[in-house]
C-alpha cells in the first residue's frame, strides 16, 4: 500500500543546528501514537534552500518554516485531524 502522505524534514546544517533532529523525534512519536505510520513517508532531506527560513518542513505540496517542537504538534494536527 502506498502512504497517502508525504513528511520531508530539512536536515541541512542550518535546520539541523536549528533543532531539526528533536523536531524529528516528535514527529515520529506523533505518527506512532497516531497510528499513522503506514499512511505517511517520512524522511530527511539534506538541505530544501531556505536555510535563513529554518527549521523547514514539507507536508506533501505544503511548506512549513520556523518549525519547532512547540509547533510542529499543531502543524500534524491542522493535516491529519
Amino acid at each position: 500500500m502506498q502512504p497517502k502522505h508525504e513528511i520531508i524534514i530539512c536536515l541541512g546544517s542550518s535546520c539541523f543546528s536549528r533543532g531539526s533532529k528533536n523536531i524529528l523525534k516528535t514527529i515520529k512519536t506523533y505518527l506512532n501514537e497516531n497510528n499513522l505510520e503506514d499512511e505517511v513517508f517520512f524522511h530527511g532531506q539534506l538541505c530544501m534552500g531556505m536555510c535563513e527560513k529554518g527549521p523547514n518542513m514539507k507536508i506533501d505540496n505544503r511548506e512549513f518554516h520556523g518549525v519547532n517542537e512547540e509547533n510542529v504538534i499543531g502543524i500534524l494536527n491542522d493535516v491529519f485531524h
